[in-house]
């Protein structure tokens, strides 16, 4: 009888270890500050975004991807702490100390999980997600020529801090790295958050001089300021990467500088990709390309993503691998945290209970249009927002203001039909809409205030200086006094 026992326990661990060799690779490529409409794929004809394009045709591409929103100016920290949790930022904020994460997860299931690039969270979840971590920038930015850097040892602690240059091309080698050491019989999961296109907007010579800062086009709805006041300071300090009012002049160049980080990371992710394909991990491999927000940059007369209009909530969401129909779009609402739930269903793991994600599967396979009918929204205590098919709702509670918007028509987001009598009873509808998510995702905030602030507001009391990270060439570029 215990040679039995001691049989079927060999021959347990032998159909685990099997079933675990079965199970898809994971490589989620993140940028960050990343626009969904600047890229080639998305339907921008100026940006050179190749090799992001092409793993658009080859998989899923999601055209109504959207982050949930923030509880603080750094959005990247809640909207990465949203996709490795699977659940809103109402719950975790940006912690993750206590919770379930995906690497987590996936690791006590057999997984081999790595990490190298940007991490915004807590340092000591890294030690209990991965099973390595190589040159990991703990910070919400940096010099992309001066990056510091740290490695996981052994026994959970860290390296000290190494300065090195360019993050791009740092995060991209050492992932490749992995993907040169990996053992094939082991799935694994590496997750490479990039810093790029993230400010400051300073990429290589080679790459900048790519685009000419007088022919980059301006987005349609650029304003020299944004209209009104959402009733904070509207000082927050990526608002003050350009002088107030915004210049034509000044957005096209930064724009420039941006292109030419997102083609360089585009370059980069295009040499990961060669690499599977180099190694023989390509066809059991899903990989995931998206993005941690999006960015105004001269939209709305704004440069960050502290807000909720499309140009800053809306992000890119690719996904390739087996069973991935290729050259597909899919218009279905989708977030980021629903990544978790769907990558544990595409691996045949249970999916942890508690989550406010969505497992996508349906949608992939084609087997459901949609997992939800409308889009919630929401920023700190100044805005709230929801949109269902064609119309979208943005409520301002700090200041009792409304805007309503028609997508189908206006997607620039530039006509407010929200006071037209002929739309009250949308608004009313689409309020109560806007209730009924907050209940979902936990949000107490009210919509309305006896006390709002005004409406107006006035840049010349903001006092404008550049943050420590701003290389000098950019300071004197940028920063140089207001006549």
């Amino acid at each position: 009888m215990r040679l039995i026992l001691l049989l079927a326990g060999f021959l347990g661990l032998f159909l685990s270890d099997a079933s675990a060799q079965r199970r898809p690779n994971v490589l989620i490529l993140f940028a960050d500050d990343l626009r969904a409409d600047a890229l080639g794929c998305y339907g921008n004809p100026y940006v050179i975004t190749p090799n992001i394009d092409r793993l658009a045709t080859e998989g899923t591409q999601f055209t109504r991807a959207y982050i949930l929103g923030g509880d603080q100016g750094a959005v990247c920290a809640p909207s990465r702490a949203m996709l490795l949790s699977g659940k809103s930022f109402f719950r975790v904020s940006d912690k993750l100390k206590g919770e379930l994460t995906l690497p987590d997860y996936l690791r006590k299931n057999g997984y081999e999980t790595f990490m190298t690039g940007k991490w915004h969270n807590e340092k000591e979840v890294v030690a209990r997600g991965f099973d390595q971590a190589r040159n990991l920038m703990f910070a919400g930015m940096s010099d992309h020529f001066q990056v510091p850097t740290q490695d996981l040892r052994p026994d959970g602690t860290f390296t000290e801090v190494t300065r090195k240059g360019f993050s791009t091309d740092i995060f991209g080698e050492t992932a490749m790295q992995f993907l040169d050491q990996h053992d094939p019989k082991k799935p694994f999961f590496a997750y490479i958050p990039f810093t790029a296109p993230h400010d400051p907007r300073s990429p290589l010579p080679q790459y900048r001089k790519l685009y000419d800062e007088k022919g980059v086009p301006l987005p349609a709805n650029f304003m020299p300021l944004h209209p009104f006041s959402f009733g904070n300071s509207m000082g927050i300090r990526d608002e003050f990467l350009a002088a107030y009012p915004r210049t034509p002049e000044t957005i096209r160049s930064q724009t420039a500088e941006y292109y030419g980080l997102v083609t360089h990371l585009d370059e980069v992710i295009g040499k990961i990709l060669a690499k599977l394909k180099e190694k023989g991990l390509e066809e059991n491999t899903l990989v995931i390309f998206a993005a941690d927000n999006g960015l105004a940059l001269g939209s709305h007369g704004l440069l960050g993503k502290q807000n909720l209009y499309e140009h800053s909530m809306h992000v890119p969401l690719i996904v390739k691998g087996r069973r991935i129909p290729a050259g597909r779009q899919s218009d279905a609402f989708v977030y980021l945290l629903d990544l978790f739930p769907t990558l544990c269903s595409y691996a045949g793991l249970p999916v942890p209970a508690g989550m406010d994600g969505k497992d996508l599967n349906p949608v992939l396979s084609g087997k459901s249009d949609g997992v939800r009918s409308e889009l919630f929204t929401a920023y700190m205590s100044f805005q709230r927002s929801v949109r269902d098919g064609r119309y979208k709702l943005i409520r301002y509670p700090k200041v009792n203001y409304t805007q309503l918007f028609d997508l189908e028509h206006d997607p620039w987001e530039l006509a407010n039909l929200a006071d037209k009598p002929e739309h009250a009873e949308r608004v009313r509808k689409m309020t109560e809409l806007l209730e009924k998510n907050q209940h979902i995702f936990g949000d107490n905030l009210p919509l309305t205030t006896s006390q709002p602030a005004p409406l107006s507001w006035d840049y010349h009391q903001l006092d404008r200086k550049p943050d420590a990270h701003q290389p000098k060439e950019l300071v004197d570029k940028y920063f140089r006094k207001e006549k």
